[in-house]
């Protein structure tokens, strides 16, 4: 074994030791390599669609990207939601470090006609924007030679777009669509095995319409799923389910921080023993801060109350197989995103009015914590007490449909947590970008 392995070693060796000499050359430094005192120092803290920091460290070599917010000279947030076209608003707050006092914000919206390529190029247009004018404050950039270049690159962005201008209001345009937005989904999926195989057909369809007052959602669905699996020793398990519904919101902003609205549903969902089921629930909702800071900190309470009828596939545990019931439910959550990381916490609670001791109550939060340099934890998880679940059938679930968790089973509690941290250390920089061997090497798509 050993001699067979001396070959290939001799001529590792050998290339190890002539390739650096044929080698030409290292070229000068490029932009991004550089990590002048004269440039700003960013960190990207990115909880929005399209966070592609190598395409930003890319395309922006003029900046001095770090790897810990403690070495930045500038603290990026930036966040994003749906617009009601099915677009997205990109919120991008600029936060100085303690020796630079310092605070804007930049919005960005992308239209649903976007290419992923061109919302890329838009937002890197806007975070210059958005650095070049801290560097600007704060007397960076001192070369009058690149800061000339760096900003007409910058304002030839500025040309394309402008990412301080939000989307017009209903009142300020005429729309021969009137801002509704309509879409269309479906698949299909086949998969499987000798001893089993699974086909699953979805469909989906909505229409939604957005202003600054109204908030309308109309979404449909169904799906129809068949299982077949081969086993050991009573032939062939064979479930096939066919499940649908549609559901609507429509909201009003009543005031400035309450709005208004209802809810309703019309659904057959087989795995909770209803053939048949619609419910129809007005809500009410206030939020402490005003709506305009939600993608950074949010805390509100949700309030709904409603009838629901159901028609069951089976007697339920209750002897009924029918039954319309009343239904209250209170919503607190908090949210915020910050220097020092992100949290949320919330807590749902509901019961039946005919019967209170029928209630279900859920707790869940998350947090990412900066500790210190180079130390992140984070944990979420969630808790729930169940005792509302009026649907069950009496009769008892097969020990397949237990194994595939295709029927809903008596619970009196449920549970999920995990925890975990990440420690990093070395350079402070993180401006390089190298592409070769993107697959990390010898992985191949298979693994």
């Amino acid at each position: 074994m050993k001699s067979a392995w001396k070959a290939p070693l001799c001529v590792t060796a050998l290339l190890l030791a002539v390739l650096p000499g044929l080698a030409p050359p290292p070229a000068p430094l490029s932009a991004q390599e550089v990590a002048n005192g004269d440039r700003p120092t960013v960190f990207l803290d990115c909880a929005a669609r399209n966070c592609n920091q190598t395409y930003f460290r890319t395309e922006l070599p003029w900046i001095n990207w770090a790897r810990q917010p403690q070495d930045a000279h500038v603290h990026l947030i930036m966040t994003s939601q749906s617009t009601g076209a099915g677009g997205s608003e990109y919120r991008l707050d600029f936060i100085g470090s303690e020796e630079y006092e310092y605070e804007d914000q930049l919005l960005y919206q992308a239209p649903p006609t976007n290419t992923q390529r061109e919302t890329l190029d838009e937002l890197t247009h806007t975070i210059g924007i958005g650095v070049l004018h801290f560097a600007t404050v704060h007397g960076f950039m001192d070369d009058v030679n690149t800061f000339q270049e760096i900003t007409e690159d910058v304002e030839h962005g500025v040309e394309e777009i402008d990412p301080t201008e939000r989307m017009v209001t209903s009142e300020e345009v005429e729309d021969p669509w009137d801002f509704w937005v309509f879409r269309l989904g479906g698949n299909t999926e086949v998969n499987g095995e000798q001893t089993r195989q699974t086909t699953e057909i979805r469909g989906n369809a909505s229409a939604s319409r957005v202003t600054r007052t109204w908030k309308m959602n109309f979404r449909g669905d169904f799906n129809i799923n068949r299982r077949e699996i081969d086993l050991p020793d009573d032939g062939t398990f064979t479930d096939e389910r066919t499940d649908w519904g549609v559901s609507e919101l429509v909201a009003y902003s009543l005031a400035d921080h309450w709005s208004i609205g209802i809810e309703g549903e019309v659904r057959r969902i087989t795995r909770f023993n209803q053939s048949f089921r619609w419910e129809i629930t007005p809500a009410l909702e206030y939020s402490f801060f005003p709506y305009e800071e939600a993608t950074r900190r949010a805390f509100t309470l949700f309030y709904k109350i409603g009838p629901a009828y159901r028609e069951y596939l089976e007697e339920t545990v209750y002897g009924w197989l029918s039954e319309t019931r009343w239904e209250e439910s209170l919503e607190i959550e908090f949210s915020q995103r910050q220097p020092w990381g992100d949290a949320s916490v919330g807590i749902n609670g509901s019961h039946f009015l005919y019967n209170t001791d029928l209630y279900a109550i859920n707790l869940e939060g998350d947090i990412s914590f900066r500790v210190f340099r180079g130390l992140n934890l984070n944990a979420e998880g969630g808790i729930g007490w169940v005792n509302d679940q009026i649907y069950l059938a009496a009769g008892d679930a097969t020990d397949a449909e237990a194994l595939l968790n295709l029927r809903q089973r008596a619970q009196d509690f449920n549970y999920e947590f995990q925890v975990g941290f990440s420690f990093q250390f070395g350079s402070v920089y993180n401006n390089v970008v190298n592409n070769r061997f993107g697959g990390g090497g010898g992985g191949g798509w298979w693994r």
